[in-house]
């Protein structure tokens, strides 16, 4: 046969899917196939906004409207990053669903009601941004960290604005400090004004979606303008008063990066409240729970029980008090979000909570005995 005849070897390739640069694959391929039979266009969610928002598809940007995907639960409305099945034409064109998320990014709403809030689905990377124009805060670092591992994806922290601290030697023990709140997790220092560190940290994000979380100021804005190689998102001074950005962005976009990958950016945190984040909480203190396992009593609390591993450690210096009491502290967060919302471990706490007063009563009772003998 002659060598004319032979299929090309790029004839014998797929083409990309047009999708596959903001993360679309095989995975996501199959699961959309039964929308796909309906005459429905996959898409991913780059914005919400007030009851609608924008896509992006294999023919282009699409605007919809979100009507048919508003569940009264928060965690299940739809978010950046998304994969919707929206209709194929139409005006208005409406998302009809969206499809089962690999992870999801949530917080507890800031208000009194006992809901979750959803700021970003289908995340590889949580980037937790913390601004060294401040001093660092380790308890609001493991507090992002706990909801970040609880999420799904993989988390990371990036010390931005580091060329205000020139010190090469203070600028590590800066580093060092948050490592050793953040076991396992990679802390990298990047200035987007002089373009130290942004190249390995697009490495890092590139080929995957990521999400940009921190407070107020913390330079996420800037960072991603200096990842995207462009002026996308708008950027206002900084206060000389307390070194804090003005709140700039007020939704979350989805963005691509130039070498591959997608950024999702999101306003300033004020509050960071935990959601159902156990196993976060865990990952994050993972040292304390190895300790914990060594303790004598499996329901140890780590307060004055013998044979404490926890204690002991807090005694020989191996654990800090300030991580200690940053673990006892968003424990007893976790419970009380949990609490609200699932009626047995409600049951469960104030079963112990009776069985804690019927011991105190008990050993007073104990004690006043002791004393009229």
């Amino acid at each position: 046969m002659s060598s004319s005849s032979q299929p090309s070897v790029s004839a014998a390739l797929p083409a990309p899917h047009p999708l596959a640069p903001y993360g679309w694959d095989a995975g996501w391929d199959a699961d959309f196939a039964p929308y796909a039979a309906r005459g429905l266009v996959a898409g991913r969610v780059v914005r919400v906004d007030r009851g609608r928002c924008d896509l992006v598809t294999a023919a282009g940007p699409v605007h919809a409207d979100t009507a048919y995907v508003t569940p009264r639960d928060p965690v299940r409305v739809l978010t950046t990053g998304d994969w919707a099945a929206v209709d194929a034409a139409g005006d208005p064109r409406f998302v009809r669903a969206y499809l089962p998320r690999r992870t999801a990014f949530v917080r507890s709403a800031s208000s009194k009601r006992s809901e979750g809030q959803v700021l970003a689905a289908n995340v590889d990377h949580a980037v937790i941004a913390v601004s060294l124009a401040a001093e660092l805060d380790l308890g609001r670092v493991e507090r992002f960290l706990a909801l970040g591992w609880e999420s799904g994806a993989s988390p990371l922290v990036v010390l931005t604005k580091a060329d205000l601290v020139p010190d090469p030697v203070v600028l590590a023990h800066l580093v060092h400090d948050v490592e050793a709140s953040a076991p396992g997790v990679p802390v990298a220092a990047v200035s987007a004004e002089t373009g130290s560190g942004v190249d390995v940290l697009s490495a890092v994000l590139g080929g995957g979606t990521s999400v940009l979380l921190g407070a107020s100021g913390a330079g996420k804005s800037t960072l991603v303008n200096a990842l995207c190689g462009s002026e996308v998102m708008e950027v206002q001074a900084i206060r000389d008063v307390d070194g804090k950005g003005r709140h700039t962005t007020t939704t979350r976009n989805l963005l691509p990066l130039p070498g591959g990958g997608v950024v999702i950016d999101t306003p300033g945190l004020r509050g960071v409240g935990l959601w159902d984040a156990e196993a976060g909480v865990g990952q994050v203190f993972a040292e304390i729970e190895e300790l914990a396992r060594g303790c004598r009593f499996h329901d140890c609390a780590h307060t004055a029980e013998p044979g404490c591993a926890v204690l002991a450690a807090l005694e020989d210096g191996t654990l800090t008090f300030r991580r200690l009491e940053s673990y006892r502290k968003l424990q007893r967060e976790n419970r009380r979000i949990i609490a609200k919302t699932d009626a047995h471990v409600r049951a469960q706490i104030r079963k112990e909570w009776k069985a804690k007063g019927a011991e105190g009563r008990a050993a007073g009772e104990a004690k006043r005995r002791g004393h009229h003998r």
